[in-house]
């Protein structure tokens, strides 16, 4: 606008007219490039006071959204590490891969407390995506675990993607929490007997995982149908359990299966006992006496397993 009244009101060149309006928005000093009336003076008058204006919002803008912005961040993170602090008897998930993507979901639909511990922006940004928490590390360091309670969780997962990063891992979190479960991703059966004796609670392969339920699924489909149903998560009706039972809280212990009435009690169903030195009981009949240490697998509802675990006591494991 300025431009324009200089070229045609004051019949400037176009540069001239261009120039005087720099100089004047700019507030750089400069004085007038020909003689100015009265009229010319106002309207110059006019720009300054319109350009000032126009200057002090764009920056009240630009100061404003900066503010908001790392207000809001720091106001993330200070929940973020409030949510943390928190933690107690979580599951800790380390790497969001291809593996751990699944894992997640699963912990989530179980409506477990768990937190994801991935180096990688790209898979932070995925996991936050999805309104899991996690926290950015290397989880073969011990301060990244530490930052993620492993003192105080009560399983922690190694999904990452290499087998000598899950050994760190599970020999990190063993030796920070000898209490802690500790599940482990193999890629190899040389890295499954490494991680056993590194001291993981169960390793898994994908690939020898896998190639079992590809055989199992073409060989005994409607079988594999049921498992299936229990495993899946999201909308299963049907889950299995493992419930511990300790001297402290049980009153079954001591008792035949048939004398505790768990099944017409609770609805769930006893599949398989393990006792305390290993040996599996699959399918235990009525005379099979529950001992300090045993663990059921029992199978049922949400809420038969809830009552079952009412009867039998609360358990951690």
């Amino acid at each position: 606008m300025g431009t324009l009244w200089f070229w045609l009101v004051e019949k400037w060149s176009l540069i001239d007219s261009a120039y005087m309006t720099m100089i004047t928005l700019s507030s750089v000093g400069f004085g007038e490039i020909n003689p100015l009336n009265d009229r010319s003076r106002l309207f110059t008058m006019v720009l300054i006071m319109m350009g000032l204006i126009a200057i002090g919002y764009l920056l009240n803008r630009i100061t404003e959204a900066f503010l908001q912005g790392y207000f809001r961040e720091s106001i993330r993170l200070r929940q973020k590490k409030n949510v943390i602090d928190k933690l107690s008897n979580h599951y800790i998930l380390c790497g969001y891969g291809r593996t751990g993507n699944h894992v997640a979901r699963e912990f989530a639909a179980e409506g477990i407390p768990f937190i994801i511990l991935d180096l990688e922006l790209d898979e932070i940004d995925k996991a936050q995506q999805e309104g899991y928490l996690v926290l950015q590390g290397d989880a073969t360091l011990d301060e990244f675990l530490l930052l993620a309670k492993v003192d105080q969780a009560i399983c922690i997962v190694a999904a990452l993607s290499s087998d000598a990063d899950n050994l760190y891992t599970v020999m990190s979190a063993k030796a920070l929490n000898p209490n802690i479960r500790a599940i482990a991703r193999a890629s190899t059966e040389e890295a499954i007997k490494k991680l056993e004796r590194a001291g993981a609670d169960a390793v898994v392969s994908p690939y020898i995982t896998g190639g079992k339920r590809l055989a199992a699924a073409a060989l005994r489909p409607q079988v594999m149908d049921f498992v299936d149903g229990i495993f899946a998560g999201e909308e299963k009706a049907y889950y299995l359990e493992e419930c511990l039972l300790s001297q402290e809280n049980c009153p079954c212990i001591g008792k035949t299966l048939a004398q505790t009435q768990l099944r017409a009690k609770s609805g769930a169903l006893v599949v398989a006992i393990r006792r305390r030195d290993g040996i599996l009981i699959v399918g235990p009949t009525g005379d099979s006496i529950l001992e300090v240490g045993d663990s059921l697998m029992c199978m049922g509802t949400s809420e038969q397993l809830r009552i079952l675990n009412d009867i039998l006591g609360p358990i951690n494991n």
